[in-house]
């Protein structure tokens, strides 16, 4: 076992303590730095950094960043919420660990759309009919996958096949 113990703070966001979700930092007993690459091609992580070394996984709604003695996670209701997604992410880590034979590391994150291209594609009137203010706006949101091609009531039928059809070579984790 790779990954036995760790101490959690729970806080609330300093840049704005009105905030009704909280935050958790685990500092880890053990370093888990080796195990990152597992853990991000098992899971497919959004990002995976080499300097500071760390991969940042999105699961259910929680961006989870784990570093070699540190994890942290986003968006988090109470403390119950914290424990289960820590004990969670322990055990993964541990799994794809004694997995790793058999685990392809992977050192990036995965491949996102591209805004321009997405952009190149829509009509670029502005018209907020999607409850954006921007055609631009509405395009960083299909790249995260919280808006898609159905969304746009101006895209005419041609440009929402080929914005489909660019947007199923990505895979959208959430």
């Amino acid at each position: 076992m790779l990954l036995q113990s760790y101490k959690n703070n729970i806080f609330r966001p300093e840049c704005n303590s009105s905030f009704q979700s909280l935050h958790c930092i685990a500092h880890l007993d053990e370093d888990i730095g080796a195990a990152r690459p597992y853990l991000n091609s098992f899971l497919g992580g959004l990002t995976f950094y080499q300097s500071p070394p760390a991969v940042t996984l999105s699961v259910h709604g929680k961006l989870i960043t784990v570093q070699a003695r540190e994890i942290a996670v986003n968006a988090l209701k109470d403390e119950k919420e914290a424990d289960r997604i820590l004990e969670w992410i322990k055990r993964k880590i541990n799994n794809v660990w004694e997995r790793r034979e058999e685990i392809e590391p992977k050192y990036d994150g995965i491949q996102k759309p591209k805004v321009l291209e997405i952009l190149k594609l829509l009509p670029k009137t502005n018209c907020r009919e999607c409850g954006q203010p921007t055609c631009m706006v509405f395009s960083t949101l299909v790249t995260d996958g919280v808006k898609g091609p159905d969304d746009c009531p101006q895209l005419v039928e041609e440009n929402r096949k080929k914005l489909k059809a660019y947007l199923n070579k990505f895979t959208f984790e959430g």
